[in-house]
Protein backbone atom coordinates (compact mmCIF):
# COMPACT_ATOMS: atom_id res chain seq x y z
CA UNK A 1 0.00 0.00 0.00
CA UNK A 2 0.98 3.60 -0.42
CA UNK A 3 -0.05 6.34 2.00
CA UNK A 4 -0.82 9.54 1.03
CA UNK A 5 -1.20 12.35 4.18
CA UNK A 6 -1.52 16.24 3.70
CA UNK A 7 0.88 16.48 0.88
CA UNK A 8 1.52 20.34 -0.45
CA UNK A 9 4.15 20.85 -3.20
CA UNK A 10 4.58 24.46 -4.19
CA UNK A 11 6.78 25.89 -7.55
CA UNK A 12 7.76 29.38 -5.83
CA UNK A 13 4.77 31.17 -4.75
CA UNK A 14 2.36 28.74 -6.88
CA UNK A 15 1.14 25.61 -4.78
CA UNK A 16 -0.04 23.05 -6.82
CA UNK A 17 -1.22 20.54 -4.45
CA UNK A 18 -2.87 21.56 -1.79
CA UNK A 19 -3.08 18.89 1.04
CA UNK A 20 -3.90 15.76 -0.31
CA UNK A 21 -4.42 12.48 1.39
CA UNK A 22 -5.47 8.95 0.00
CA UNK A 23 -3.82 5.47 -0.14
CA UNK A 24 -3.50 3.25 -3.15
CA UNK A 25 -4.14 -0.45 -2.39
CA UNK A 26 -2.35 -3.61 -2.95
CA UNK A 27 -4.09 -5.56 -6.22
CA UNK A 28 -6.09 -2.73 -7.03
CA UNK A 29 -5.92 -0.54 -9.94
CA UNK A 30 -5.78 2.74 -8.63
CA UNK A 31 -6.40 5.89 -11.18
CA UNK A 32 -5.58 9.18 -11.00
CA UNK A 33 -8.16 11.55 -12.90
CA UNK A 34 -8.77 15.38 -13.50
CA UNK A 35 -8.59 17.86 -15.92
CA UNK A 36 -5.87 19.54 -17.42
CA UNK A 37 -3.80 21.47 -14.88
CA UNK A 38 -5.41 19.65 -11.74
CA UNK A 39 -1.96 18.61 -10.35
CA UNK A 40 -2.15 15.23 -11.45
CA UNK A 41 1.41 15.00 -13.13
CA UNK A 42 3.14 16.40 -10.09
CA UNK A 43 1.48 14.15 -7.62
CA UNK A 44 2.18 11.30 -9.50
CA UNK A 45 6.00 12.68 -10.06
CA UNK A 46 6.26 13.56 -6.07
CA UNK A 47 4.89 9.70 -5.42
CA UNK A 48 7.74 8.66 -7.69
CA UNK A 49 10.14 10.62 -5.96
CA UNK A 50 10.97 12.87 -8.72
CA UNK A 51 9.72 16.01 -6.82
CA UNK A 52 10.08 16.77 -3.37
CA UNK A 53 7.47 18.15 -1.48
CA UNK A 54 7.20 20.65 0.67
CA UNK A 55 4.73 19.18 3.09
CA UNK A 56 3.11 16.13 4.24
CA UNK A 57 3.78 12.06 3.71
CA UNK A 58 4.15 9.39 1.02
CA UNK A 59 4.61 6.00 2.70
CA UNK A 60 5.52 2.70 0.94
CA UNK A 61 4.52 -0.06 2.94
CA UNK A 62 4.72 1.88 5.90
CA UNK A 63 8.17 3.15 5.15
CA UNK A 64 8.15 7.05 4.96
CA UNK A 65 10.48 7.60 1.68
CA UNK A 66 11.61 10.59 3.34
CA UNK A 67 12.78 8.92 6.11
CA UNK A 68 15.27 6.24 3.84
CA UNK A 69 18.68 6.92 2.96
CA UNK A 70 20.15 6.85 0.08
CA UNK A 71 20.99 3.01 -0.11
CA UNK A 72 17.23 2.31 0.52
CA UNK A 73 15.55 4.82 -1.90
CA UNK A 74 17.37 2.78 -4.50
CA UNK A 75 16.46 -0.49 -3.05
CA UNK A 76 12.57 1.26 -3.25
CA UNK A 77 13.11 2.28 -6.60
CA UNK A 78 14.57 -1.32 -7.74
CA UNK A 79 10.88 -2.33 -6.93
CA UNK A 80 9.23 -0.01 -8.93
CA UNK A 81 7.84 -0.09 -12.55
CA UNK A 82 6.79 2.34 -15.17
CA UNK A 83 4.97 2.92 -17.99
CA UNK A 84 5.64 6.14 -19.96
CA UNK A 85 3.38 7.94 -21.58
CA UNK A 86 4.99 8.33 -24.89
CA UNK A 87 6.22 4.58 -23.95
CA UNK A 88 10.33 5.82 -23.70
CA UNK A 89 11.77 2.76 -25.24
CA UNK A 90 15.45 3.51 -26.10
CA UNK A 91 15.61 3.54 -30.25
CA UNK A 92 18.85 2.48 -30.41
CA UNK A 93 17.75 -1.15 -28.80
CA UNK A 94 16.57 -4.07 -29.64
CA UNK A 95 12.97 -5.09 -27.85
CA UNK A 96 14.42 -7.51 -25.81
CA UNK A 97 17.36 -4.83 -25.59
CA UNK A 98 14.85 -2.63 -23.71
CA UNK A 99 13.29 -4.99 -21.41
CA UNK A 100 16.28 -6.06 -19.64
CA UNK A 101 17.34 -2.61 -19.34
CA UNK A 102 15.77 -2.46 -15.39
CA UNK A 103 17.74 -5.86 -14.56
CA UNK A 104 21.39 -4.59 -15.74
CA UNK A 105 20.19 -2.07 -13.89
CA UNK A 106 19.38 -3.21 -10.43
CA UNK A 107 20.78 -6.95 -10.63
CA UNK A 108 23.31 -8.89 -10.77
CA UNK A 109 21.57 -11.59 -13.22
CA UNK A 110 23.92 -12.97 -15.88
CA UNK A 111 23.14 -12.55 -20.27
CA UNK A 112 20.84 -15.82 -19.86
CA UNK A 113 18.98 -15.37 -16.55
CA UNK A 114 18.10 -12.31 -18.31
CA UNK A 115 17.27 -13.05 -21.18
CA UNK A 116 15.03 -15.92 -19.97
CA UNK A 117 13.21 -13.43 -17.78
CA UNK A 118 12.86 -10.74 -20.67
CA UNK A 119 11.52 -13.79 -22.93
CA UNK A 120 9.09 -14.83 -20.11
CA UNK A 121 7.42 -11.39 -19.93
CA UNK A 122 7.18 -10.70 -23.40
CA UNK A 123 5.46 -13.62 -23.55
CA UNK A 124 2.77 -12.66 -20.59
CA UNK A 125 1.91 -9.30 -23.22
CA UNK A 126 1.63 -11.13 -25.72
CA UNK A 127 5.01 -10.09 -28.14
CA UNK A 128 6.41 -13.72 -28.49
CA UNK A 129 8.50 -13.28 -31.67
CA UNK A 130 9.49 -9.67 -30.96
CA UNK A 131 12.86 -9.82 -29.57
CA UNK A 132 14.83 -8.94 -32.11
CA UNK A 133 12.83 -5.83 -33.82
CA UNK A 134 13.23 -2.68 -32.99
CA UNK A 135 11.28 -0.19 -31.61
CA UNK A 136 10.31 1.94 -34.67
CA UNK A 137 9.30 -1.39 -36.35
CA UNK A 138 6.49 -1.97 -33.67
CA UNK A 139 2.88 -0.05 -33.86
CA UNK A 140 2.04 1.95 -30.93
CA UNK A 141 0.04 -0.85 -29.29
CA UNK A 142 3.04 -2.86 -29.61
CA UNK A 143 5.25 -0.16 -27.91
CA UNK A 144 2.59 -0.39 -25.16
CA UNK A 145 3.28 -3.89 -24.32
CA UNK A 146 6.95 -3.95 -24.74
CA UNK A 147 6.92 -0.81 -21.91
CA UNK A 148 4.69 -2.82 -19.77
CA UNK A 149 7.04 -5.68 -20.16
CA UNK A 150 9.80 -3.49 -19.65
CA UNK A 151 8.25 -2.07 -16.25
CA UNK A 152 7.14 -5.57 -14.93
CA UNK A 153 10.52 -7.38 -15.54
CA UNK A 154 11.98 -6.95 -12.23
CA UNK A 155 9.03 -8.27 -10.34
CA UNK A 156 8.35 -5.11 -9.21
CA UNK A 157 5.83 -4.34 -5.85
CA UNK A 158 4.37 -0.88 -7.31
CA UNK A 159 2.94 -0.04 -10.65
CA UNK A 160 3.07 3.54 -12.18
CA UNK A 161 1.88 4.14 -15.33
CA UNK A 162 1.26 8.10 -17.03
CA UNK A 163 -1.73 8.05 -19.92
CA UNK A 164 -0.77 4.72 -20.87
CA UNK A 165 -3.29 4.79 -23.63
CA UNK A 166 -2.33 7.89 -24.91
CA UNK A 167 -2.43 8.26 -29.10
CA UNK A 168 -4.18 4.56 -28.88
CA UNK A 169 -7.27 3.60 -30.75
CA UNK A 170 -10.30 2.73 -28.72
CA UNK A 171 -9.69 -1.14 -29.41
CA UNK A 172 -5.66 -1.10 -28.74
CA UNK A 173 -6.49 1.26 -25.47
CA UNK A 174 -9.11 -1.41 -24.37
CA UNK A 175 -6.38 -4.39 -24.88
CA UNK A 176 -4.10 -2.04 -22.70
CA UNK A 177 -6.01 -1.31 -19.81
CA UNK A 178 -7.16 -4.84 -19.10
CA UNK A 179 -3.75 -6.04 -19.54
CA UNK A 180 -2.40 -3.96 -16.83
CA UNK A 181 -5.00 -4.85 -14.49
CA UNK A 182 -4.56 -8.34 -14.96
CA UNK A 183 -1.08 -8.01 -14.12
CA UNK A 184 -2.21 -6.36 -11.24
CA UNK A 185 -3.74 -9.32 -10.09
CA UNK A 186 -1.33 -11.46 -10.93
CA UNK A 187 1.81 -10.05 -9.69
CA UNK A 188 -0.43 -8.46 -6.53
CA UNK A 189 0.35 -5.71 -6.75
CA UNK A 190 -0.04 -1.62 -5.94
CA UNK A 191 -0.97 -0.18 -9.77
CA UNK A 192 -1.45 3.70 -9.90
CA UNK A 193 -2.45 4.74 -13.37
CA UNK A 194 -2.49 8.96 -14.26
CA UNK A 195 -5.16 9.07 -16.67
CA UNK A 196 -7.51 11.35 -18.86
CA UNK A 197 -9.36 8.39 -19.95
CA UNK A 198 -13.05 8.37 -18.90
CA UNK A 199 -12.93 4.51 -20.97
CA UNK A 200 -10.12 3.46 -18.54
CA UNK A 201 -11.93 5.11 -15.63
CA UNK A 202 -15.36 2.75 -16.44
CA UNK A 203 -12.80 -0.71 -17.45
CA UNK A 204 -11.04 -1.02 -14.73
CA UNK A 205 -10.99 1.95 -12.10
CA UNK A 206 -11.08 0.31 -8.75
CA UNK A 207 -9.68 2.89 -6.65
CA UNK A 208 -10.37 6.70 -8.31
CA UNK A 209 -8.82 9.69 -6.82
CA UNK A 210 -10.19 12.82 -8.26
CA UNK A 211 -8.19 16.06 -8.64
CA UNK A 212 -9.27 19.47 -8.98
CA UNK A 213 -6.97 22.40 -8.86
CA UNK A 214 -4.45 20.93 -6.26
CA UNK A 215 -7.26 19.11 -4.11
CA UNK A 216 -9.13 15.48 -3.62
CA UNK A 217 -12.25 16.48 -4.89
CA UNK A 218 -13.63 12.78 -4.43
CA UNK A 219 -12.40 9.16 -4.30
CA UNK A 220 -14.24 6.45 -5.07
CA UNK A 221 -14.54 3.63 -7.82
CA UNK A 222 -16.13 2.95 -10.91
CA UNK A 223 -19.38 1.81 -9.93
CA UNK A 224 -19.83 4.92 -7.42
CA UNK A 225 -18.53 7.40 -9.52
CA UNK A 226 -21.98 7.54 -11.72
CA UNK A 227 -23.86 8.05 -8.21
CA UNK A 228 -22.28 10.75 -6.77
CA UNK A 229 -24.01 14.30 -6.70
CA UNK A 230 -20.05 15.83 -6.72
CA UNK A 231 -20.47 18.56 -9.15
CA UNK A 232 -16.68 18.65 -10.00
CA UNK A 233 -16.48 15.26 -10.70
CA UNK A 234 -19.76 15.49 -12.93
CA UNK A 235 -18.44 18.61 -14.64
CA UNK A 236 -15.48 16.53 -15.52
CA UNK A 237 -17.26 12.42 -16.49
CA UNK A 238 -20.15 14.01 -17.74
CA UNK A 239 -18.82 16.35 -20.13
CA UNK A 240 -19.65 14.46 -23.37
CA UNK A 241 -23.43 13.26 -24.24
CA UNK A 242 -22.84 9.69 -24.19
CA UNK A 243 -21.69 9.83 -20.80
CA UNK A 244 -24.55 11.66 -19.71
CA UNK A 245 -26.55 9.15 -21.71
CA UNK A 246 -24.37 6.37 -19.58
CA UNK A 247 -25.59 7.95 -16.39
CA UNK A 248 -28.94 8.56 -17.14
CA UNK A 249 -29.29 4.63 -17.93
CA UNK A 250 -26.99 3.29 -15.25
CA UNK A 251 -29.40 5.39 -13.06
CA UNK A 252 -32.58 3.96 -13.82
CA UNK A 253 -31.40 0.09 -13.76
Amino acid sequence: MISVTNLHKSFGDIEVLKGISTQFEQGKTNLIIGQSGSGKTVFLKCLLGLYDYNEGEISYDEKVFAGLNDSEKRNLRSKIGMVFQGSALFDSMTIAENVMFPLRMFTNQSESEMQDRADTVLKRVNLKNAHHKMPSEASGGMQKRVAIARAIVNNPKYLFCDEPNSGLDPKTAIVIDNLVQEITKEYNIVTVINSHDMNSVMEIGEKIVFLKDGKKAWEGSKDTIFKTDNEAVSNFVYSSNLFKKVRKMYLNG
